[in-house]
């Protein structure tokens, strides 16, 4: 019991470290804000430091705190393995948080086939996904984050990598707009109909303007957007075109009343990968978490 409730309050300083807050350390845990405020008084206590002070309406690590927290990450890891069978691993028995890094046009049309796989084979395991911002490594190394899907590889030898699909760009628009009667719009075509871009960071250029300019066309964009689930709402409910990934489109096309189509021009593709820490490549839990990420992937 002892050892449980040790293990416990370590999961506790764990999230700690990974949420900066206790709000967010009890949602990653499933445990209540109270609970986890008085497993944090029982750290300060156990461990003879503060472990964590306040700074505005979140929690900064102490130097201690960050010494500790790549070694309580290790005990927690190697807890984990102790307690699972590795021939004989399985999901149905799992209860684990598995926190991916994905953007929200690629978690839009690959989640949902996720989610289904794991009620039918790991009912007690959580998927928690958060948005993209800073794709750095140091949330792979310290545990953060499990597993990141998404476009750009991370450059570091202890990091892992799979290819899971590439896929192109393709036009959206209300099945309303003339575009959606049109069996395979032109450029000019596309240019007589304003457009919503995606940017993260607000810019109206992109590659299809590149390939505009090319041929001495230019499209009028009138809004700009982060995500491309934004811009392909946006474009299910106006005149507008979005240009998004073709999974998207698809994934749209099947549930809203959307059509899309190939741009006329050649775009760059992309290429999706979900990459991971080399110290769980042969963890049984995230192998599994991984071959389930393919096979939604397909």
């Amino acid at each position: 019991m002892a050892m449980d409730m040790d293990l416990n309050l370590l999961r506790v300083f764990d999230a700690l470290v990974a949420e900066g807050s206790v709000t967010g350390a009890a949602e990653r845990l499933n445990l209540s804000i109270p609970a986890t405020s008085r497993a944090l008084g029982r750290l300060r206590r156990a461990m003879g430091d503060p472990i964590f002070v306040r700074a505005g309406r979140g929690l900064v690590p102490t130097p201690f705190a960050l010494r500790a927290a790549p070694q309580v990450r290790s005990l927690l890891e190697g807890a984990q393995g102790l307690l699972i069978d590795r021939k004989n691993f399985e999901p149905a028995e799992l209860e684990r948080t598995f926190v991916i890094r994905i953007n929200e046009g690629t978690a839009a049309s690959l989640t949902p086939a996720l989610v289904r796989r794991f009620a039918a084979e790991a009912p007690n395991a959580v998927i928690r996904c958060i948005g993209e911002g800073n794709e750095d490594v140091d949330s792979l190394r310290n545990g953060s984050i499990d597993l990141d899907i998404g476009a750009d590889p991370l450059p570091s030898s202890d990091v892992c990598s799979e290819i899971l699909y590439r896929e192109g760009h393709v036009g959206l628009v209300s099945k309303s707009s003339p575009l959606a009667r049109t069996a395979q719009p032109t450029l000019a075509q596309l240019c007589e109909h304003p457009h919503v871009s995606t940017s993260r960071r607000g810019r109206t250029h992109g590659p299809i303007d590149d390939a505009l300019s090319a041929v001495g066309m230019r499209r009028r964009v009138i809004a700009v957007v982060a995500s491309p689930v934004a811009a392909a709402l946006m474009a299910a409910d106006s005149d507008l075109v979005a240009l998004v990934p073709e999974r998207l489109a698809r994934y749209f096309a099947a549930r809203l009343d959307v059509a899309w189509f190939a741009v006329p021009t050649e775009l760059p593709a992309v290429t999706i990968h979900q990459q991971w820490h080399g110290r769980l490549d042969h963890d049984p839990a995230h192998k599994w978490l991984r071959e389930q990420v393919r096979e939604a992937s397909v």
